[in-house]
Formats: structure tokens, sequence, C-alpha cells
């Protein structure tokens, strides 16, 4: 199999500061040797209503501002800011990319050309955007599918084929917690999304919320071409993506992980492998079995 990539998404856990984003990118490029590191773009005016936007943070302990608006305006960068941050993952050789939450939003990470753009779970639904992305942006576009029956799911894919982009979609398994408990991971649906959609998008992968690593190489070993998990340098910081992250070693960990099993997810060519060989004449005991 191809070896899977592995995205740390730090999406907001850089605090609103530049300089920690420039840090995370850093740390995980060339500590834990990740594959992309990915962020968040939102025009918040756009996506909440002004109830919304002028209420209280719902867990007001985690809020970086007197109201949700304002929480979300502090952890905002603009489009200089990840242009920036793109340039910034070039220098450290990784793959930049940003999930858009809006149709403003993905218009101005499309101007950047990234690799990929990511719509959450939160967002599939939003078919403008979709639309926008399929027939004005030719990267690929990744989706996740938590939240979302299987109605939506066909109506996600059919808009992407109708429009010629569904070889550019992939399309991540997933449950919308933070953090999921191991038994409402539901791996499985990395089967099901396979059976359903493998021949139809591009690549099948597993964007998890879960703690450890464990569940994650489970999804390697279950054909996921893309994993995905939230990485932060402190899981203590406030902020509810925090505690259902990574931080670096842990992340490290993963990629190395990712790697290995990748790697032994084959079957032998040969009856006698050549490292067996040796072995065989050394140690095998060849007395043969005669029935009557």
């Amino acid at each position: 199999m191809k070896t899977p990539k592995v995205i740390a998404e730090v999406g907001c856990n850089h605090k609103g500061n530049i300089e920690i984003a420039r840090e995370m990118i850093g740390i995980a490029a060339t500590f834990s040797k990740c594959d992309a590191v990915k962020f968040q773009k939102r025009s918040n005016k756009e996506l909440l209503t002004a109830e919304e936007y002028n209420a209280p943070h719902p867990n007001p302990i985690n809020s970086y501002g007197e109201t949700y608006g304002a929480h979300r305006e502090f952890l905002e960068f603009n489009v200089e800011q990840h242009s920036l941050l793109k340039k910034w993952c070039t220098e450290f050789g990784v793959i930049y990319s940003t999930s858009v939450w809006d149709l403003t939003s993905a218009k101005e990470i499309a101007s950047l050309n990234p690799d990929f753009i990511k719509i959450p779970s939160a967002c599939n639904l939003n078919f403008a955007m979709l639309q926008y992305l399929a027939t004005n942006y030719k990267g690929d576009i990744h989706i996740s599918l938590g939240m979302t029956t299987s109605e939506e799911q066909e109506q996600i894919v059919r808009l992407m084929e109708e429009n010629d982009a569904a070889n550019r979609v992939v399309l991540y398994a997933c449950t919308s917690g933070y953090p999921v408990p191991f038994e409402q991971v539901c791996l499985l649906e990395l089967q099901t999304l396979s059976t359903r959609f493998g021949s139809r998008v591009k690549d099948i992968g597993f964007s998890g919320h879960h703690l450890g690593i464990a569940v994650d190489i489970a999804a390697v070993a279950l054909g996921a071409s893309w994993i995905e998990r939230h990485f932060t340098l402190d899981r203590t910081w406030k902020g509810t993506d925090n505690a259902a992250s990574l931080e670096p070693d842990g992340l490290r960990r993963l990629v190395r992980d990712v790697r290995a099993v990748s790697k032994s997810l084959t079957f032998k060519d040969s009856e006698i492998l050549e490292i067996e060989a040796p072995q065989r004449k050394k140690l095998k005991r060849l007395k043969g079995i005669h029935f009557n």
C-alpha cells in the first residue's frame, strides 16, 4: 500500500499567536516529521448569526473574548497571515492546508493555491462552498463526514461528480466529539466509506478526536490513506480542542507507527522469503509426514 500521510491539525491551538503557529509548524515538521500542517479559516460574521456572535462563549473558561464572536476573532488569522503560514510550511518541508468554514474563507484560501483544502464536518452541507471549490479551485478537496447521514454523504459525492471534481476528493471517517470515547470512534465506518465511495473518489481518510494513537494505527490497517489528528504544544492550554490533541512526542510516535504499519501491510512475494532462507537452512526440521 502507499504510505498514508499524517496531518497535524493545528486548528486554533495556536491561541491566536502567529509566532506560536510558526513554532508548531517547525516542531510538527522537524521533530514529529508529519506530512502536512493544517489551520482553520473563518469569516465569523458570515458564519455566525448576530445572536451567536454576540452571545457569551458557552464554556467561558475556554474563551478569549467577552462574547463568542470576540473569542473567534481573537483566534483568527487573516489571509496575509495564512500566506505567511504557507511560506513557513514550505521552508520546513511540509504541506500547508486550511479548513474553511464559509464561502468567503474558501475563496481566500483558494487564492493561495494550497495542495488541498479541508471541509470540516460542520460545513460539509454548505453546497455553495462545495460548488465554488469544485469549479474554481484545482487542488484536492478533503471532506470530513462527522455528523453526516448516509443520504447527505451521497449528496456531497454526487455534487462533486457532477462538477468533475470527485477524483480530487478525499472523504474522512469521523466522529465529531472532543474527545471521543473509543466505543464511539466507529472505525469500521472506513470500510463502509470504502465500499460506497472508494471507486468514486480519490481516497478515504480518518480524522480522529480520541485519546492515544492505537486507533489511528488500526485505521491504517483498515485502509486509511490520510490520518488527521489535532496537534498542540500543551494539552492543558485553554481551548476545547487541546484535550483531544496530541503533543509533539505523541505526534512523533503516531507518524513513526503509521509508517511502520503501512510497510508491513503486504503479502509474501514468495513462499520462502529471502530473509527466511538462511533460517530455514539452519533451523527447519525436514522430516516428512507419511499418510496411510
